[in-house]
């Protein structure tokens, strides 16, 4: 491994330590938000693979979220599966549902591609207020009490606890951290960032471009999945929100605050945007004004977002 390499990967490494200490030290309120903010973080590393690095601005990732939230609490909900069948039942699905829009939806570029994005992301947000019988619609679904608690490797593990939400949490991030490191430090990685810096010229060398763009979608859509599961699931409750358009946004923004194309980029702007709310909103009703106002500035200063600006001017290693 190069230095620059291990310089990486103590970063990262770092990074989930420092995660796994919080708790000992932070009061249980934070304790929660954290635990909310490291699984929408999920979301957003699924949607920088596919943004960040492959190049594709996607309008409509709200309905993997969705997708992966509805497959793991509807079954739960109406048919009393577990909690560990039912996420693993959502990560496939997730799966093949991202490899099917995938299929249409790249067979177009640019603001079309975004545009097709975007109409997927409304069927599928029409669909959950359609089928309110089964989806709860904006109401939404509070899962029973056996979805609180499940056996594993001769355990009970409680969901109700703040404690084992947050571990189970920070091990999804760690898991979804690493594999994204990986992929990026790897062929793969080089593959999409070809295509976002040339997919002429890449198709040119012999490469399925297609293909390339394709991978991308379905791993960004089952990252998203996983992450829309692992929400409804810690938190017992699916609702028609999360399939909204406000989702797709919010994942653009993190990414784009923490620094498109770096692994930690969205998991700081989640934290950034979450706190910036937290704290005007305890302190203004004007409080998505001033947010607003923040992050023009971060923006202003930190163009590439706040990790990419950093890798440009001081740190090139950063992956």
């Amino acid at each position: 491994m190069t230095g620059s390499g291990k310089r990486s990967l103590t970063l990262h490494i770092g990074v989930l330590v420092l995660l796994f200490l919080l708790p000992f030290i932070l009061p249980d309120y934070h304790q929660l938000v954290i635990t909310r903010i490291m699984i929408l973080a999920i979301f957003a590393l699924g949607y920088n693979i596919l943004f960040g690095y492959a190049g594709l601005l996607s309008l409509g990732h709200a309905m993997f979220f969705a997708c992966g939230l509805y497959a793991a609490g509807l079954p739960v909900y109406h048919l009393g599966w577990e909690v560990p069948l039912a996420f693993l039942f959502a990560i496939v699905i997730s799966a093949l549902a991202a490899a099917l829009i995938g299929a249409i939806a790249l067979r177009t570029q640019g603001v079309a591609f975004m545009i097709v994005t975007l109409m997927f992301a409304q069927a599928v947000y029409l669909g959950t207020l359609y089928f309110s019988d089964v989806t709860g619609a904006d109401e939404g679904l509070v899962l029973p009490e056996h979805a609180r608690s499940f056996d594993a490797l001769g355990m009970r593990v409680d969901l109700t606890s703040p404690e084992v939400r947050y571990y189970i949490a920070l091990a999804l991030l760690s898991a979804a951290v690493l594999m994204v490191c990986r992929w990026v430090n790897g062929g793969l990685g080089r593959e999409w960032v070809a295509v976002r810096e040339n997919e002429s010229r890449t198709r040119m060398l012999g490469y399925n471009t297609f293909l390339i763009k394709l991978k991308a979608m379905v791993i960004s859509g089952t990252f998203s999945g996983g992450a829309g599961a692992a929400y409804g699931l810690l938190f017992a409750y699916v609702g028609s929100t999360f399939a909204s358009i406000q989702y797709s946004i919010d994942a653009l923004l993190f990414t784009l605050l923490g620094g498109a194309g770096t692994v930690l980029g969205p998991i700081l702007g989640s934290f950034i945007m979450f706190y910036l709310v937290d704290f005007f909103s305890g302190h203004t009703t004007a409080y998505l004004l001033a947010t607003g106002v923040v992050l023009i500035l971060l923006i202003m200063y930190f163009p590439l977002g706040v990790l990419g600006t950093l890798r440009k001017k001081w740190l090139p290693w950063l992956p």
